[in-house]
This record gives C-alpha cells, structure tokens and sequence, in this order.
C-alpha cells in the first residue's frame, strides 16, 4: 500500500480505492458528494430544492421508489457540510421546499374550482404552504448540523431528526401530515405491514436512514467496508419488513366478512363547480339515489343492506327538510340504511353555527345517527385569525365550520360500531378512533372533486389504507369523485371505483382483526422509542465506539 507521506493522500482514502470492484462505484460516489458539498449560495440551495422536488416522484401515484436514495443522500451532504448551524436548516428548508411544491401543487385546483377572485390566489396557497410547511424539514436539518455527529452516527441521527419533524408536522397549528415519507410504500402491501407495528411515522424513519446511509460511502474519513456494511444493514430492514409483511399477508388468506351486511358506495363524479348550485340540487340527489338503487339484488349479487354516499352529497341542511329525508328513506333499502354527508346548524333560537357532519337515515326517512367533522381544513373550512387576516375561506359560504367533539365510535342499526372519519380526518395517525372504545371499521366520506384528476386524491387514498393497517380495523371510503373503496384490515384493496368514474361499487364489510394492533394499543410510543434508540446508535457511532 502506498503511503501518505508518499502521495500526501490520507492512508484511508487510499486504502477505499484498492478494492477494485468497488473502486468505480466508489469514486462516481466521492465526486458526486464533492460536486454537492462544494456549492456555495444559491447554487447549494437550488440542489437542495431540486432534491426535495425528486423525491416526490417515490410518492403516490408514481412510487418511483429509487428516487429517494439520492434526494435523502445529496440532502445529508448539504446539511453536514454546512459551514455553519444555519446552514444545515436552510438546506432543509429548500429541500421541504422543493418536496411540497411539487408535492401539492394540486391545491391550486381548488382555487381554480372556486373561481371569482379566488383563482389568482391559487398559486400563492401553494407557495405559502409548501414556505410553511418547509420549516419542518428545516428543524430537522438545523437539528442535524446542531448536533454535528459525523458519519454513519450523523445519518441515523438525521433519519431520526426527519422523524420527529414529520410529527410534529401532524401537531402544530393543528397539523397537517400530508405525504409522510413512509407513504411511498402503499403500492406495495407486504412493506405496508410493518406499519401495524411501528406506524407510518416508523416506517418514515427506517426510509430515511436506508436511503440515507449510501452517503457514508463517499466519506472519505470513513472506511468503505464499514460504510458496506452499514448500507447492508439499512437494506437489510427494508427486505425483512417486506418479507415480514408478506408472510402476515400469506397466513392471513382472505379477510373474513360480516355476515348479512352488503354495502353500496355511491361515486356520482358531480364537478365541484355544479355540486353547490342550487338549481341542481335535486338533480343530483335523484341521480345517487338512482345509483344506490339501480340493478340492486340482481344478476346474483346479494340486494345492498346500506347505501353511502360521499361527503356534503346532500348539500343542504337535510335535518330540517323533510320532504327530501323522506325521498331518500324511499330508496334506502328495506331495514337499512343510507348513510351520507350533508350540512347541520343550529337552531334559529341560538347564535349560528354549522357543521360538516354524517347522517344516517333508515327507510322511514328517519335520522338515526350524526357526526360532526371536527378536525377542519384551515382556510378551507375555517380561517385562522379571521380578524386579522381578514381572508374568506375558499369552500362555498361566509360563516366558518364548526368543530365537533372528535373520534367517536358510532352505534347505528344493523351496522357494527364504526369510527366516522369525513375527509382528511383519516390522514391523521394514531388519531382515527375513539381512544376508550374500538370500533369495527373505518368509514371515512371525502369529496376530492375539489383537486381534480390529480395525484390529490391518489395520495389522500394510500394515508387511508395506512390508517386500515395501523389499527388492524377495515375502512370504508367513499369519495364524490373517488377513489372510493372498501379496504381490509390488512390495507389491501379489495374493491374500488378510480378517480373520476360514475357508479356504485358493491361489497361486504370486512371483519377487524380480533386484537388491536401494537400501534393501535401503544400509538406513536413506539415510534418515540426508535427515535431514542436511533439516538443512542447515532451516538455510539460518532463518538468512535
């Protein structure tokens, strides 16, 4: 071996490139990270915001998975080469940046949908929240390049830093955790099952610090044997997980059903600029009411036992319009139900206030069941400091939303105890049933007409099948314009109507599993756990141990 004092090479660096199988891949590695930590100013930053865009290719609908080994890869080298601490949190906050733009960018349908003076603020929505939601990353990349643990310790730290991050995205200012990075596995079932353990949130950790860690090959500080072998180790949690997962799914089989229970999912696709006209109204009632009626019972298929309908399907206040409750408990079948989304307030008698909320209506045009949305769309459903911002929200109406009392589980008539989730209540983890009483199933109604074909409604479908596995509980989604499905407990999609089709989709109702999952008993407590122990890892590794 030649010598540093030879070649004036540090002996590792030498000693990385005698290995010549590994010595191409290596060197291609070492120049990338050279090229990447040598930008200064708005260079660093553009490559920053351009990783984050790359990563979203790995997201729903697309699931290009690869993507995320060098976005994650090339973002830790911005943030440990950061001259100085606020140097790693603007390399985050570009990176989130970049994530969310091109993450969300069908927001701006919305606004488009909405029209008026509405239209030219579509755009700036999806800036000002993609520039809000940014700051998260930036925690974690601040929090990085505080911490300054080099090597294979600093990338664990780094996948656990992310982690906390996207939590708290789920908290603060009411949360919203929209495309967490453990979400780029919903195409696949089998690496799905892990999260009945560990939770989205924990499965976002293991991603991170698999794609993460090929960066300790280009370290030239670092031992390439060593860098091989933690790479392996990384992988090697992705292949069990996945394997694990198929083996659940093999001694699982076929979900059993709830017997004498048949449902129908009504999707009538009413474009979002008809469905609040008033000159349509009945229009649209009588065309869902002729899908949940049509061909029932024919053609060998049990008769449906209870017809659902999406979200605000009957815009209007339906408690206090009786004639139309008593059409619509006309074409409920005999003994059952008709379960739809529809508008409540209160009495004359008292100060207004209105409700997103669920109604059960039986053959007699009777109510016998309500739920109120309660965790409401900032700026959709509410606007946050409406005095001082002096905003109107974009949904249809001057008087904001109501919140209801929260998770709830729902007796109605001849169904089992449901967990009522309306829109993106069900994107919440951990937070989708009642905490002192399990229900048997999901059943979350959503009008994801608002963004169009879009990957909107994609990505809000795959958060609800993550929801079904973490609580071991099957859902029941039902979308205006889709993706409307009925999903098992397993998160395997065992019917649905795409985005943007016409019909009804019958069913059974899967059975839950019998015991709740460990993430259902113990919530993100497991997830704080791998946070801590990937803290002590990153610790020992850093500290030369």
């Amino acid at each position: 071996m030649i010598t540093a004092g030879t070649t004036g090479a540090p002996p590792l660096v030498v000693a990385r490139h005698s290995d010549r199988t590994l010595s191409p891949f290596l060197g291609a590695l070492e120049r990338s990270r050279a090229t990447v930590t040598e930008l200064q100013g708005w260079r660093r930053y553009g490559v920053a915001f351009l990783l984050g865009a790359m990563a979203v290719a790995a997201l729903p609908p697309l699931h290009v998975w690869p993507a995320v080994v060098p976005a994650f890869m090339g973002l830790y080298w911005l943030i440990d080469s950061a001259q100085r601490r606020r140097g790693g949190l603007w390399a985050g906050w570009w990176f989130g940046a970049g994530y969310f733009v091109f993450g969300l960018y069908w927001v701006v349908n919305a606004f488009i949908v909405r029209g008026g003076g509405f239209i030219w603020a579509g755009p700036f929505a999806v800036v000002g929240l993609a520039a809000l939601l940014a700051c998260f990353p930036a925690v974690a990349g601040g929090a990085t390049r505080w911490l300054r643990w080099r090597g294979i310790g600093g990338i664990v730290v780094f996948a656990a830093a992310w982690t906390v991050a996207e939590w708290l995205r789920g908290w603060v200012l009411t949360g919203f955790p929209w495309n967490l990075v453990g979400t780029i596995w919903t195409a696949s079932d089998p690496m799905m099952q892990v999260t009945a353990v560990i939770g989205t949130l924990g499965l976002s950790l293991v991603t991170v610090a698999a794609a993460s860690i090929p960066a300790a090959l280009a370290d030239p500080a670092l031992s390439w044997r060593r860098g091989v072998l933690a790479t392996g180790i990384a992988t090697s949690v992705l292949v069990v997980s996945w394997a694990g997962g198929a083996a659940r799914l093999a001694a699982a089989g076929d979900t059993e059903t709830v017997p004498g229970i048949y449902l129908r999912l009504i999707q009538p696709s009413i474009p979002q600029e008809q469905k609040w006209r008033r000159d349509e109204l009945d229009a649209h009632l009588v065309a869902q009411l002729k899908l949940g009626y049509q061909g029932r019972g024919t053609g060998g298929e049990a008769a449906p036992t209870h017809v659902i309908w999406g979200e605000t399907a009957a815009p209007l206040f339906l408690a206090e319009d009786p004639e139309r409750l008593a059409l619509i408990g006309r074409f409920t079948p005999p003994g059952g139900l008709t379960i739809l989304g529809t508008l409540r307030r209160t009495p004359d008698t008292e100060s207004l206030q209105i409700w997103n909320s669920l109604y059960a209506v039986n053959d007699q045009g009777a109510i016998v069941g309500t739920y109120d949305k309660s965790h409401l769309v900032p700026f959709g459903e509410y606007v946050p400091l409406r005095s001082w911002l002096g905003f109107a929200k974009v949904t249809t109406g001057s008087t904001d939303f109501s919140s209801g009392d929260g998770p709830t589980t729902l007796d109605l008539p001849g169904l089992p105890p449901a967990s009522p989730l309306i829109c993106y209540e069900v994107i919440f983890p951990g937070r989708v049933t009642e905490p002192s009483r399990r229900p048997d199933w999901l059943l979350n109604l959503t009008n994801d007409a608002w963004y169009g074909i879009s990957p909107g409604p994609y990505q809000h479908f795959a958060a609800a099948r993550l929801r079904a596995v973490e609580e071991g509980l099957p859902l029941v989604r039902v979308a205006n314009s889709g993706v409307s499905a009925i999903v098992d407990p397993f998160g395997r999609t065992v019917a649905s109507l795409d985005l943007g089709k016409v019909g009804s989709l019958d069913g059974p109702l899967p059975r839950p599993l019998a015991a709740p999952t460990p993430y259902a008993r113990f919530g993100d407590g497991v997830v704080l756990v791998m946070v801590l122990a990937a803290g002590l890892i990153g610790w020992r590794f850093s500290h030369g141990a």
